[in-house]
Parts: C-alpha cells; structure tokens; sequence
C-alpha cells in the first residue's frame, strides 16, 4: 500500500506517554530489493545552490556529483533552515528545529549550554533500532557541553570530527574555548590542521564503509567545507579556475567519488541510497569579523563565499537565496536516473524517505514534519498539492510557501512571490491577490501557534 505525505503527520506527542512507533512501510516493494539498502548522507556546509557545475557552476568542476546526478535525481526546489544547527537538527529529526523546546533553533556557540534534546529520535537512533551500524564523520553541531548531546549519545556508534564549526575559535569568534577535534567522546587534536579535515574525513568515512560492508550502514558525512575560513590540502590549492573557493569545492567533489569508490569496492554500491546536498545557501553577506587573517594562513576574502544561482540573498535569511540548496539523491534502478526535480522538498523529507527505505521505525509519539519523497524519486504521480513549508529564522516564523506562492513577512510589510514565475522574489504580488496573502498569513498564524514562535 502507498504511503501519501499527509499520512506520516504523526499526532501530538500528548497522543502517547511513552515512545510509539510506526514501521515503516518499506518491505521489499519499497526498495529493499536485496536486502536493507545502505544509507551515506553527504552534508556540505554553507555550499550555494549554484556551486556545483550540473547546477550551473562556469568554472568550478564537479565532474563526481554531475555523474552522482546524471546516474540519479537532482532537486531544483529543495530548502533546508538557512543556518547551521537548525539544518542539523531538522535533517537529523525529520521535525522542525523549533519543535524541541527550540535549543536547537539557534545557532549554538563554543559558550552554549544546550543541545539536541535526548528526546529527540534521531535518523542514527531510529536506523541503528533496525540494525544497521552508525557512524558520523564531521562537524555535529547540536551541542557540545555535556555527553548527553555528543554524536555517541544519539544513536551514532562512531564520531570524528569537530563539534562546532571550525571558524569558532579566535580572530573570528570572540571565545577561549578550544575547537577540538573529537573521536567518539574524547578531544584528540587541538589546534586543529583545518587544511587536511575534508581528506582525514573521507579516509574515516571510507575505513568505516570497508568495515561494515557485511551489514548494513548509516554514514552521516557533515563536511566543516565551504564555511568560512576555507581551508584545503596541497594536493587541491590551486586547482581551481574559481580561486580559493573553487579548490575546496573540488576537493569536496573528489571526496564525493572517494565515497563511490569505496562503496564500489565493497561490493555494496547496488544497494546503497547516497544523498549529498548543503545546509544552507552561501555566506556572501558575511561579517566584518570575517574578512581577517587567521591562524595557520587560514585567511578570509569577501570573495570566499559560494553562489546563490539565481535566487535573492544569502545563508541566514529566509530568502531562497538562505534556503535553497542543491540536493542530489542516487540509488540505482530505484530512483529515476536524470531526473530534474522542481516539486518543493525539504530537508526534514529525508527523514521518513530514508527510514522508509532502511524498513526502520518512523516514531508515533510526535509530529513528523517531513514527507515521504520516494513517489518524486521514482517518478511516479504525486498528490497535486505539496504541503506548506515554513521557513524560520531561529524562533521568529518569517515566512511560508504553499505550491509555487510564498509569503514572506520579514520585511514588515507582506511580500507575495509566485516563485514558479519569479524565482528571485524581485516582485512583489501582493497588491494583486489580496487574497492570496490572508490564506498564507492565516497558515502562518496558525502554525505559530501550534509551535509557540514569534511572527515578525
């Protein structure tokens, strides 16, 4: 039986006192062909949504993710929370991060206190529940200051990498906490070689692929690259036609086909889902602070900062410029090879589509705020409407699209974008469909009641 998007609303967390959970409906008609298939999940930081070259890049060459996306499904109207722990923790949660009680709706700092909740069931959890091995190579980003938010803590058997992001220490942030480079629970390295991160990552994340090939596995890659300040191996300096920039996009194209490779190697690539999007657009509108030399030549340009494509604004807004990132999804013989895909789809979608595929249990105790995006993958005949997606600024609920309309309200008075017709919200509709504007601000009223936030 289909499962539609509307069907994994689970209902409110007062619907249950404990955890209830529903199987997912992913027996062998939803992709479990030959056995559970592998999930690797590749998370780039702060990469735009034009920074690829099968999304229109001139001169930065990913030829790793053009053949990813040739051989697999290439989202065009794909959003993510446009900063990093809320893309963090709607990816993982498959919720939106101001449902947690909103320690996660902000971006959490070296001084920060708060974390993921551990009420919050993560993909790793709910993966790791149906037997699958776990591991997270890269920057967490959901809390740092007690073992109780740590990588280790929600469902990952495995951690390497940084907790936060690496421009979080001095000239750039104003801190004394040291960025540490962890394995599981324990700091390992400090000052941290920034320069060989995204090549030590991708040795990790291969070692692990090579040891669990026997069974199957979730591989969460959250790269610490583009985020300022960038920093790249030898090997790739100067590479790159597109500068500073360009080399550490092309090192993150090579270790994309590092991963193929592996899983090529291992004999498990056949069944294995391999996704790679961003968490939110580009940093162009970068602070002063940024713009400065750091330790080790890790030095900052205001030129360092990736390409919205065609869409208004930048990382931290609520424009599609902060929200729209490339996504890609590949699974062989399961997953439409070419496929362009201008439905809107979210991070938070990722939840339930992974679990669905892994067989693993969906919770039931809380809203799922994802949809199922197999039907899009597959290119079967969706439902005619998508559901509204809103688009948050920490606590503050600055806006919502439903179809090709957005309202956006952070600018005091309404905006009304048809972003079909208008993909770089330069104008304004509102004016002509009243209408239009009072059925979406109604939607946004609502859901910030229902989610305790703040309309500007």
């Amino acid at each position: 039986m289909k499962t539609t998007r509307r069907q994994f609303m689970a209902g409110s967390a007062a619907a249950a006192a404990g955890l209830t959970l529903t199987r997912g409906a992913a027996s062998n008609e939803d992709g479990d062909r030959a056995g559970r298939p592998n999930i690797v999940l590749m998370f780039a930081d702060d990469a735009g949504y034009g920074d690829l070259s099968c999304y229109g890049h001139p001169t930065i060459r990913t030829p790793n993710l053009d053949q990813l996306a040739a051989e697999g499904a290439r989202f065009t109207s794909f959003c993510t929370p446009p900063a990093c722990t809320p893309a963090r923790a709607a990816l993982l949660t498959g919720r939106y991060p101001v449902r947690p009680g909103g320690g996660v709706a902000n971006v959490i700092m070296p001084e920060s206190t708060g974390g993921l909740p551990a009420s919050e069931i993560t993909m790793a959890t709910a993966l790791r529940q149906a037997g699958y091995r776990t591991m997270c190579v890269g920057k967490w980003h959901l809390g740092h200051a007690s073992e109780e938010f740590l990588p280790t803590s929600h469902g990952f058997d495995e951690y390497f990498g940084l907790l936060y992001s690496n421009d979080m220490i001095r000239p750039w942030v104003d801190t004394d906490a040291p960025l540490e480079l962890y394995r599981n629970t324990e700091p390992i390295e400090h000052p941290v070689d920034q320069t060989t991160l995204t090549v030590r990552y991708t040795e990790e994340a291969t070692r692990f692929i090579e040891e669990s090939a026997g069974d199957p596995f979730f591989l969460y890659l959250p790269y610490a690259m583009p985020h300022l300040p960038l920093a790249v191996a030898d090997r790739f300096r100067g590479q790159s036609r597109a500068g500073l920039y360009g080399d550490v996009m092309e090192a993150l194209d090579w270790s994309a086909g590092a991963i193929m490779e592996a899983l090529r190697n291992a004999g498990v690539a056949e069944n294995t889902v391999v996704v790679w999007l961003s968490d939110n657009g580009p940093w162009i509108n970068m602070p002063d602070r940024m713009v400065q030399a750091g330790p080790d030549g890790l030095d900052n340009e205001p030129w360092h900062a990736g390409s919205p494509g065609p869409f208004r604004d930048a990382k931290g807004t609520t424009y599609e410029g902060g929200a729209r990132v490339p996504a890609i999804v590949w699974r062989p013989g399961d997953v439409s090879a070419g496929a362009i895909i201008r439905e809107p789809a979210n991070s938070m979608d990722l939840f339930p589509t992974l679990l669905k595929a892994a067989g693993a249990e969906i919770p039931g105790d809380r809203p799922i705020d994802g949809h199922d995006l197999w039907p899009l993958l597959r290119g079967e005949a969706g439902e005619p409407s998508s559901p509204p997606y809103f688009y948050f600024r920490g606590r503050q609920l600055q806006a919502v699209r439903q179809g090709p309309w957005k309202l956006q309200l952070v600018t005091g008075a309404p905006e009304l974008f048809h972003l079909d017709r208008d993909i770089g919200e330069r104008f304004n509709m509102a004016e002509r469909h009243p209408e239009r504007v009072e059925e979406l601000r109604a939607l946004m009223a609502a859901f910030a009641e229902e989610t305790a936030t703040d309309l500007p």
